[in-house]
């Protein structure tokens, strides 16, 4: 009977990116480290740390802290990714594009379908959820907008050029808008 020993990769080896522009607050950084604590053999695998031919991280920075974090010296080679081929350019663009949120919740789904104490532990911030779902309860309240005979429609945008944009637009047509800012 013989025995596969499965090939790693000393985290050593690896060098953090300097120029990272994505920061991580302490409370999300401790649960990225609890996460990993308790999930990074399922995670990891999925999603790796990538790094360039230098081994220098152009994703997975804060992944590469936690596991740090929690005293691991090496880790499985599937948990790290060599990106081959990359224009110093593209690096750059990959260190941003991987660091983008382009969605965003269905706070109704995760209000509806999910356990919020899960949700937080996983690294949810449950805090701007329910400022969200406050708002979204009877958005013109405060301002006397609003009433039996009106109606109000909440349009979230991705940036305030864009909310700025539609506010502009639907006020040309009419629309009695409010801006609120989450």
């Amino acid at each position: 009977m013989s025995t596969t020993k499965q090939k790693t990769i000393k985290l050593s080896s690896i060098k953090p990116n300097p120029n990272n522009p994505r920061l991580i607050k302490d409370d999300k950084f401790f649960k990225l480290v609890e996460s990993i604590k308790t999930f990074g053999e399922k995670m990891m695998p999925l999603r790796p740390i990538v790094i360039d031919e230098n081994k220098i991280i152009l994703g997975g920075n804060m992944r590469f802290k936690a596991l740090k974090e929690l005293g691991y010296k090496e880790v499985p080679a599937d948990w790290i990714k060599a990106a081959k081929d990359l224009t110093e350019e593209q690096k750059k663009e990959f260190i941003v594009k991987d660091n983008v949120g382009f969605g965003s919740w269905d706070f109704d789904v995760l209000a509806n379908e999910w356990d919020s104490d899960l949700l937080e532990g996983w690294g949810l911030d449950m805090e701007d959820f329910e400022s969200i779902a406050e708002d979204i309860k009877d958005p013109f309240d405060d301002d006397g907008i609003g009433g039996s005979d009106q109606y109000g429609v909440i349009v979230i945008c991705d940036s305030e050029g864009t909310q700025e944009s539609v506010f502009n637009d639907l006020t040309k047509l009419g629309f009695n808008c409010k801006i609120v800012v989450t």
